[in-house]
């Protein structure tokens, strides 16, 4: 019998406040629920905010997060799965800040979670110098989660240039993975589709890739562009913008948008018999230099 999920990716811009960003995409998780049984925000999900002063204040604590309780009465009250692409929180244990993504259940339970593990620390020429291991703290485990008894494996952002998180997921059984992200105008114009549709066809995985939006509150641009994916690398769904570099007003909601598609999991299994690369564990040597 053929197992299929109904998915949504919702793009948006951030606002400088949790409140505000909550107001804002209230109404679109409701449209999307419409459709959708599984829908996924992007990362930094409640709020960008204006500096890191402003960061520090306004993360909440991770056991006592009111945009994590608002988003799981959202789940619930919807009866569907939801993505906080990642919520920007203060670890009670450490006191240190993480960028944490959740998946709540359609009771609107805290399902999974997944610490970022790769920090964002470069340069990528847009006059800004994005330093995220100065604020937060990377986590260190990989995580798969079953919605709907569908294997979904969890990242955020910069994990897409890590090849290898990508594969470990798709090994140990994940059929989806989902990259919430925030990328940045640049980098996302020269490297985000082509970097998507490779972990795709890589991992014979569809993806799903809720994206920001926009000029936020810091003066950061975000590329948009959200995804879904096939196992095959085929681009299903997609959320353009109305420039290639996003040029319009602070938060223009001209650059909304919820894409959904109904994913066939059966195409997961076709692509890796076609291209069996996963079960592929050459024995390779040390690197010899000369």
């Amino acid at each position: 019998m053929t197992q299929t999920i109904n998915v949504a990716a919702i793009q948006y811009c951030a606002r400088g406040t949790a409140t505000e960003t909550l107001d804002h995409i209230r109404p679109m998780i409701a449209k999307a629920a419409q459709t959708a049984r599984l829908i996924t925000l992007p990362e930094a999900a409640s709020f960008i905010a204006a500096s890191r002063d402003e960061l520090a204040e306004q993360a909440e604590w991770d056991d006592a997060s009111h945009s994590q309780k608002c988003l799981a009465d959202i789940a619930q009250s919807h009866r569907i799965w939801l993505l906080a692409g990642s919520l920007l929180l203060r670890q009670r244990s450490s006191g240190k800040l993480v960028n944490r993504s959740l998946l709540l259940g359609p009771d609107g339970r805290l399902v999974a979670s997944y610490d970022k593990i790769h920090m964002f620390d470069a340069n990528v020429g847009d006059g800004t110098s994005y330093q995220e291991s100065a604020s937060f703290k990377a986590g260190s485990i990989p995580v798969i989660a079953a919605v709907d008894d569908v294997p979904v494996g969890m990242s955020i952002c910069y994990d897409l240039r890590f090849p290898h998180l990508f594969r470990q997921l798709a090994q140990d059984g994940a059929k989806i993975i989902l990259v919430p992200a925030a990328f940045t105008a640049v980098s996302g114009q020269a490297h985000w589709h082509v970097l998507l549709r490779a972990r795709a066809i890589e991992t014979g995985c569809f993806v799903v890739a809720p994206a920001q939006v926009g000029l936020h509150a810091d003066g950061r641009q975000t590329y948009g562009h959200s995804l879904i994916i096939n196992p095959w690398g085929k681009i299903i769904a997609e959320a353009s913008t109305n420039s290639p570099n996003n040029s319009g007003a602070d938060c223009d909601t001209n650059y909304d948008a919820i894409i959904t598609a109904t994913l066939d999991l059966d195409e997961v299994s076709k692509a890796r018999q076609a291209i069996p690369s996963l079960a592929t564990n050459p024995n390779i040597s040390a690197t010899r230099f000369f």
